[in-house]
């Protein structure tokens, strides 16, 4: 029986990627850089490199942000690092918000007499600020790999968190916006998923798919 839903955080419940785009508008000039479309894009893909890294647990946090800005172009101490970065983090998180599909989805769990708490693959004081910011502060337990010493797509950081939850796999539900984070990862710990795909990217065969949080009450 299903008694509890695991949310993720980013691109889930938290427009990350408009924060990002919202933040480098702001932010590039600052630095002399221009925040076209291309140069979004290269941010992007330098980012995922180092966070795929600090999931493996071979960098710290604060060492994949260091990693991205050496590879845009900053040649400076990691002290120097660390201050670039901030002008890039303080326009993120004024620029962060909840999807609109949020509440709809969160009643729907309610109503269902479920459990809800969050997974998600970023540093836990950021991400508490983050749903804190959404005025979810209070929304349930939040697990970080700085809480469980894994990230997905490790099934251990499920297991580890549903130990903790006092849940059993199979009575726990992910839903989450990356099919190889939220879902595949999940169900190898044995938890139910479903595929959050916003955008439409697929893979189209999944037969747990929405396209919106709106959606999800048909899952529960």
């Amino acid at each position: 029986m299903l008694r509890g839903v695991l949310f993720d955080l980013d691109g889930t419940l938290g427009d990350h990627d408009g924060a990002v785009v919202a933040a480098l508008t702001a932010w590039l000039p600052t630095v002399g850089m221009v925040a076209d479309p291309a140069t979004i894009a290269r941010w992007n893909e330098i980012a995922e490199t180092h966070l795929a890294a600090w999931r493996r647990r071979e960098i710290d946090f604060r060492e994949q942000r260091r990693r991205r800005l050496r590879d845009f172009g900053f040649r400076y101490a990691p002290e120097r690092l660390d201050e670039i970065h901030a002008g890039f983090l303080t326009e993120y998180r004024n620029a962060y918000r909840a999807f609109d599909d949020v509440p709809v989805a969160l009643a729907a769990v309610a109503g269902a007499g479920l459990r809800v708490a969050v997974l998600t693959n970023g540093s836990a004081v950021q991400q508490r600020a983050k749903l804190a910011r959404m005025g979810l502060a209070d929304l349930g337990p939040v697990w970080t790999p700085d809480d469980l010493g894994m990230a997905k797509p490790d099934p251990g950081a499920f297991r580890g968190a549903l130990a903790r939850w006092g849940l059993r796999p199979g009575e726990a539900l992910s839903v989450g916006d990356r099919h190889d984070l939220d879902v595949r990862a999940a169900r190898a710990a044995g938890l139910r998923a479903v595929h959050l795909d916003r955008w439409g990217t697929g893979p189209y065969d999944e037969p747990h798919r929405i396209g919106s949080l709106r959606e999800l009450a048909g899952h529960l």
